[in-house]
């Protein structure tokens, strides 16, 4: 071989893994966006994403960034949060916690890939033209808890079937989901004869004051809002309900497994691996407008049975017989 030959082979082999590096493509980067703090959400949840986006072949930090922005509920933050993921330039914004998270980021954005999680009908919303077609830049799956309110009630109404006054606890912030909650109690009150007392709750010392009034005004049992914002001080609602030995109702798993009475309404968590599972999808080349918005199918009704006994009372076999879980 002539020295010049050997010399050009040479320079090609040092060359060849520079350009090869050059032509990998860049880690994709998926915008979070949350009205919620981190601290917040139940563990299972995140897991829950991150095993949907493990689903489509993504493994956070090893082929896929993400950037998360908590609005730590100080939902004012959310449109701020919203477009320094757009300037950022990220592959796809997942958005979730509240309709008001998703609202931003559908109003930052008319390309950036969005998927979202909400308990609402997202075409009453505008987010989607139609389930099945979504036809925008928007999808994910809705998980309608908020059209469970009258099953709800009627379901503490058997576990407490005293009660003909219930308070009424919902978040004004989230108007939306206020106003269908609403909507729906009244109705079902009425048509079992319950009278409700309403109180707005946005912040941690709101939470504290509204049931402080609560227990001046002696209601027989506490119908909690489905809102990510209540799932998020789980805890605090479980403990001041016990502390006030009012029996309450929630729409997540998530407060009854943290002492609150019962819980009825669809996993969230099974929310949280879909919106991975659909980011993964759209990072693979699908597009939202074609991908359809996946509806809840799941739904658990939960019972504290430990909280139950404290508040004297007895679950009743039918009810034990249609729950997904008993907590002893």
């Amino acid at each position: 071989m002539r020295r010049r030959e050997f010399i050009t082979l040479l320079g090609g082999a040092a060359v060849w893994p520079l350009a090869a590096r050059a032509q990998e493509r860049p880690m994709p980067v998926v915008g979070l966006l949350d009205s919620r703090s981190p601290d917040s959400i139940p563990a299972d949840h995140l897991r829950a994403f991150h095993r949907g986006l493990k689903d489509t072949g993504y493994v956070e930090r090893e082929n896929v960034a993400i950037e998360y922005r908590w609005a730590e509920n100080q939902t004012d933050r959310l449109p701020a949060m919203a477009a320094e993921l757009v300037r950022r330039q990220v592959a796809v914004i997942a958005a979730a916690g509240s309709p008001l998270a998703i609202l931003a980021a559908k109003d930052a954005t008319k390309t950036i890939p969005i998927v979202f999680g909400i308990g609402q009908d997202p075409v009453r919303l505008g987010l989607v033209a139609s389930l099945a077609r979504p036809g925008g830049n928007l999808t994910g799956n809705g998980f309608f808890n908020t059209d469970l309110t009258a099953k709800r009630l009627g379901l503490l109404r058997e576990l407490v079937p005293t009660a003909t006054r219930v308070a009424v606890l919902v978040n004004p912030a989230n108007t939306s989901n206020t106003e269908i909650t609403l909507r729906d109690v009244e109705a079902a009150a009425r048509a079992t004869g319950i009278q409700i007392q309403v109180l707005n709750a946005s912040t941690s010392r709101d939470i504290d004051a509204a049931l402080a009034a609560f227990v001046r005004e002696r209601p027989d049992a506490l119908f909690v809002g489905n809102d990510g914002f209540f799932t998020s001080r789980r805890v605090q609602l479980a403990n001041l309900a016990s502390r006030y030995m009012l029996p309450a109702t929630f729409g997540a798993r998530e407060v009854a497994e943290a002492g609150g009475l019962m819980s009825y309404g669809t996993s969230i968590a099974d929310s949280w691996h879909q919106i991975g599972v659909y980011t993964g999808r759209i990072l693979k080349g699908a597009k939202p407008a074609d991908l359809p918005v996946v509806q809840a199918t799941k739904f658990e009704l939960v019972i504290n049975a430990q909280t139950a006994r404290m508040f004297g009372l007895d679950v009743p076999p039918t009810l034990r017989a249609l729950a997904d879980e008993v907590i002893e």
